[in-house]
């Protein structure tokens, strides 16, 4: 760990953890699994508190649902050793792009260089 990453843990919550929760991880965390992302889920010894340190940026978005639901004592399985059955038709977790580069930009949009050529669409003129 460089000393601008060090530094920057201490200080920043959205850097991965602050110096508090880092502390307390060391002291009353049990690593229980890691996702995709490298986000490193713990909980206590008496599961009496569960949380999660992220591997970059604090962004909500970027837990899955299968480990949100753990958090939030929808289910107590883990889910790095009982996955969640998925359907077929479930798409992959992505994390919310909004803001950002890839963010959704539909035709017609000012994000989008030329306006979408609308045929079907005849613009009203006043009499």
């Amino acid at each position: 760990m460089g000393i601008l990453s060090t530094i920057n843990g201490i200080f920043t919550w959205w850097n991965g953890a602050t110096l508090n929760t880092r502390l307390f991880t060391r002291r009353k965390g049990i690593k229980v699994g890691e996702d995709d992302q490298g986000n490193v889920y713990y909980h206590t010894k008496d599961d009496s508190k569960r949380w999660v340190i992220f591997n970059g940026e604090a962004e909500a978005s970027r837990i899955s649902a299968d480990w949100h639901g753990w958090l939030h004592r929808t289910f107590d399985e883990i889910p790095s050793e009982k996955p969640l059955p998925h359907k077929a038709w479930e798409k992959p977790h992505v994390e919310n792009l909004t803001g950002t580069a890839m963010a959704y930009a539909p035709a017609g949009s000012i994000r989008k260089g030329a306006p979408a050529d609308r045929r079907d669409y005849e613009a009203w003129v006043p009499e």
